[in-house]
């Protein structure tokens, strides 16, 4: 009779997690499953990002490293916990960043879906839902990935060359993300959180646009019965990784740049300061040399491998577990939900 009564009141309370589920709202749900499924790939390849922008914006201490020595370096500089040295305002970044990218495309879609019929239910709507999500997320979180990039960029050097370069052409130190919010906010105000928006969005839109063209048409031409293969969506998702960034890269390069450059070494030492993208981009190539804007793209095709097929695998499981409805694939009679 105990067990019986037991049986019953776990049964009741299944219920009310499943009511529960049911009631939170389809946007929620894709929030969650795009904040989890981006902490979750970023954290993976954090090292890998590090060295990344060391390689894009140290080239004195880093250009001629390469990869591997690279990782060696910041490992005896500033020891294992230095291979994350930034992550927690990449990961502070990249949650609502991914939140609002995933939930902002499938908004985007269901909208163009419903209001633009010309343009059919092809892969150009994911080029274009997945372009606009890109900009609003890189908008409304621009400046974490500001203070995770300058974070990034310090290194505790204890070689001859960086103490020389440090005492010739010094640079702020930060403590964490509310210190380089501070320390950048008085520099040049709100305008300077948002050095290098430009080249972001230039970079973002194609990118981001492609990467969901790329991912959801190969999984368009995939049989039924392997739509649900976690190894076809690593796959699918490297491969929309790769060949998303290769086209955008150099937009990076200026990017990073743009955000550790400071007023200060600027009226110090002169030199020519990256104000814009075709400028920056014109700059880079006649100052540093036109290898520079794809120093680290090696690097990215390692990381971006991983980082993008963890991010769609774990972003289409989480909707599988949130019981997420299939995504709707043609116009439907009203607008979008």
């Amino acid at each position: 009779m105990g067990s019986s009564s037991q049986g019953s009141a776990a049964v009741a309370a299944a219920r009310v997690d499943l009511c529960a589920l049911d009631l939170m709202p389809v946007f929620a749900k894709e929030m969650i499953a795009g904040g989890v499924a981006g902490a979750f790939s970023k954290t993976a390849i954090a090292p890998l990002e590090r060295v990344k922008i060391l390689l894009q914006t140290r080239t004195n201490e880093f250009g001629s490293l390469g990869v591997l020595k690279s990782l060696k370096k910041v490992r005896q500089h500033d020891g294992f916990m230095g291979f994350y040295k930034g992550n927690g305002a990449s990961v502070l970044r990249i949650v609502p960043y991914a939140a609002l990218h995933f939930m902002a495309y499938e908004r985007y879609r269901c909208w163009i879906l419903n209001n633009c019929p010309s343009l059919g239910t092809g892969p150009l709507v994911d080029l274009l839902a997945g372009s606009a999500s890109g900009g609003t997320a890189v908008l409304c979180t621009y400046p974490l990935d500001l203070a995770r990039t300058k974070l990034a960029f310090q290194v505790n050097s204890s070689d001859q060359l960086s103490r020389s370069l440090k005492r010739a052409c010094p640079l702020p130190t930060y403590g964490g993300i509310l210190d380089v919010f501070r320390g950048v906010y008085s520099e040049g105000g709100m305008r300077a959180l948002y050095r290098g928006v430009g080249p972001t969005l230039m970079g973002i839109l194609p990118y981001a646009g492609l990467k969901f063209y790329i991912y959801e048409g190969l999984k368009a031409h995939v049989p039924e019965d392997y739509k649900n293969s976690v190894t076809l969506k690593l796959s699918c998702g490297a491969a929309a990784g790769l060949f998303g960034q290769t086209l955008t890269y150099p937009l990076d390069v200026v990017r990073r740049q743009m955000q550790v450059q400071s007023q200060q070494q600027h009226e110090q030492f002169g030199g020519t300061r990256i104000t814009g993208t075709l400028q920056g981009l014109m700059t880079i190539k006649q100052t540093q040399g036109w290898r520079q804007l794809f120093a680290g793209l090696s690097l990215n095709y390692i990381k971006v491998v991983p980082s993008v097929a963890i991010g769609f695998t774990a972003y289409d499981t989480i909707k599988h577990l949130l019981r997420i409805p299939p995504r709707e694939k043609k116009r439907s009679g009203h607008g979008p939900a």
